[in-house]
């Protein structure tokens, strides 16, 4: 691998398509080789074949443009007054959200990275020298190269529609910029994606490299979202639909789920005084799992010396941010020391929105528990603790209670409920759905507290240390359920499994359990309420049903913008979901798509278009 980064730093690849001169790599002699001698033998061309992984890294990371602004995450909490960790670029879809935002131009410049890599082994593929039985592991890696670039070319059709699709290695300044209609865009992505399909490995040696599974389960998701046809632009049809759920049944026949949902993600205790886990501590290779970014010691990923990721070296140690920028700190909370790892440090780049706790049957879901804090432990002993003005002193110990955030469907009705800082009776901060970020400042915690959404957090890492080992999941085959219930809605015939609620079900009872109710609030948005209605499919399944569903199985996994895009839901849902967006109601029909990037457009020779509204 590190052969490997001094032959990429020597490739003067000059790429208009999501790089400019100032990105150009700086050349550096090894040994005398030049990039074509090297790629030329097995293990250049190996060493080569792995440069199409590490990019997947800050790739999946951008999390602004798939997470927030939706009906499940906002920047800021619901109702902070304040409003400082607000991005209202993205947030609002106010007038910040131009073609010069910062999150816009890094997907589509690390995405064509990634096109150009993968175009770079498929154009050198040919001039490989074969010994032996080499020659079938290079379509194999051509097969792995198509996956990769069909899924940068997946991403950036979704967020920009027409867009530029280089399809051979850029080896000379080339600064004319043609954007392809978004239909084409498709029938490549599904020509690639079935050949790798045919070439690609059941299983490989190398955990991480793509796979058969990974290429049917894409296809099922590109057929899906062909089939609704965005703007009549994709070349959609309701065979599409009949696609998609045949392609998931093929996902679902070879990656069962696991029993347990709670098995998919790191392990911890809610109290860190009995934590028994440490960081990685999750199955990365169960069976459910069929595509994943590798941030754990692993041949692939392992090693990486290119500052990718916000200029720090990427490496098996670490890579991972996600145990650390979903919901609130309690760093700060009595009983805490400070900064240590017993909370690390949450930076609350996407907190959850009230309603979406309310999507969740508190009592029998094992989601809910798995992606919410319910209860704040103190780490170290506290005497004379003062819990507020004029109320007598208590000694906190070391894995007591000090916050607890009541179930939405159990909420706090009398002073015998709630602590000593709001003149109750328990020596704890009792804090209700309807009360988080506006909660009167508490000598337990801040006036904008929320809890922690920590579905992704890995016990025991440093305070302030951003890269976990959790290998981030892009395809569970629980997924793949839900493709084909939704293709069956719009259309498609039964499958394997059975009906659309057959589908569905499945899931939900994975996480529930087949016998135990699954209560959701009826209006998850009055949060003066506690009324409920069950999730489970009883006959009829809907699209705002799998939504929710959805949105209860994937929470932080990136895929939200996309499934409110595909399903025209944004506008109606953000706006239900989202305090900042159906308050201020500066949404629109073109936020569908992003802009095109200010500096693309500007170091293009030729002249460019803008999508409309911006």
């Amino acid at each position: 691998m590190k052969t490997l980064n001094k032959i990429l730093l020597a490739l003067a690849l000059t790429l208009v398509i999501g790089c400019d001169t100032d990105e150009l790599l700086v050349e550096e002699s090894v040994s005398n080789q030049t990039a074509t001698d090297y790629f030329s033998t097995t293990s250049g061309f190996e060493d080569l074949s792995k440069s199409i992984y590490p990019l997947l890294r800050p790739i999946t990371q951008m999390r602004a443009l798939t997470l927030n602004g939706t009906d499940i995450f906002s920047g800021a909490l619901a109702f902070d007054q304040v409003g400082n960790q607000l991005n209202t670029s993205i947030e609002t879809y106010g007038p910040e959200l131009t073609e010069g935002i910062s999150e816009v131009q890094d997907l589509w410049v690390y995405n064509y990275k990634n096109i150009n890599r993968a175009n770079t082994l498929i154009s050198r593929a040919a001039a490989v020298e074969t010994p032996g039985d080499y020659a079938a592991t290079i379509d194999i890696r051509v097969a792995e190269a198509k996956f990769i670039r069909s899924l940068s070319f997946f991403y950036l059709v979704q967020q920009f529609g027409d867009i530029p699709m280089p399809l051979v290695e850029t080896n000379s300044a080339n600064k004319e910029v043609t954007r392809v209609p978004s239909a084409e865009v498709y029938a490549q992505i599904i020509t690639d994606l079935t050949e790798a399909e045919a070439a690609l490995p059941v299983s490989t040696s190398n955990y991480g490299r793509a796979t058969k599974g990974a290429a049917q389960h894409l296809l099922a998701r590109v057929y899906l979202t062909r089939g609704w046809n965005f703007n009549n632009a994709l070349g959609g049809t309701a065979a599409d639909f009949t696609s998609a759920r045949e392609y998931a049944d093929k996902v679902i026949g070879a990656y069962p789920m696991v029993a347990d949902y709670k098995d998919l993600f790191p392990k911890k205790s809610e109290d860190p005084t009995n934590q028994t886990h440490g960081p990685g501590d999750q199955n990365a290779k169960n069976s459910e799992v069929v595509f994943a970014v590798q941030y754990s010691d692993q041949a692939i990923t392992n090693v990486i010396e290119l500052a990718d990721l916000s200029g720090a070296s990427i490496n098996g140690d670490g890579g991972n941010n996600s145990h650390s920028i979903f919901g609130g700190s309690h760093d700060e909370s009595p009983g805490s020391p400070g900064r240590t790892d017993d909370y690390n440090r949450q930076l609350g780049n996407h907190n959850t929105l009230p309603g979406v706790w309310r999507l969740f049957d508190p009592d029998t879901d094992s989601r809910y528990d798995l992606n919410f804090v319910e209860k704040v432990y103190a780490v170290v002993d506290n005497p004379g603790f003062v819990p507020a003005d004029g109320v007598a002193p208590i000694d906190i110990k070391a894995g007591d209670v000090v916050v607890e955030y009541r179930n939405w469907n159990n909420p706090a009705t009398s002073l015998a409920e709630r602590g000593k800082d709001v003149g109750g009776d328990l020596d704890y901060a009792v804090i209700n759905t309807d009360e988080i970020g506006i909660i009167d400042e508490s000598n337990y915690h801040n006036t904008n507290k929320s809890p922690m959404m920590w579905k992704f957090w890995e016990p025991g890492i440093p305070y302030g240390n951003g890269f976990g080992q959790f290998d981030h999941p892009v395809m569970r085959s629980s997924e793949a359920y839900l493709i084909a219930a939704e293709a069956i809605v719009k259309g498609a015939s039964n499958g394997s499994v059975g009906s659309a609620a057959d589908y569905y079900n499945a899931v939900v009872n994975r996480a529930v359990g087949a016998s135990n109710t699954a209560n959701m609030a009826a209006d998850p948005n009055d949060l003066s309420t506690t009324a409920s209605k069950s999730y489970r499919a009883s006959g009829t399944v809907t699209i705002d049903m799998i939504l929710d569903e959805r949105a209860r199985e994937f929470m932080g996994e990136g895929l939200r913008w996309y499934d409110l895009k595909r399903t025209g839901k944004l506008i109606e849902r953000a706006k239900a979901f989202n305090p900042w967006i159906g308050g201020l109601n500066y949404i629109q029909d073109h936020h569908y798509l992003r802009p095109i990037p200010l500096s693309e457009i500007d170091l293009s020779s030729n002249e460019v278009s803008q999508n409309p509204g911006y």
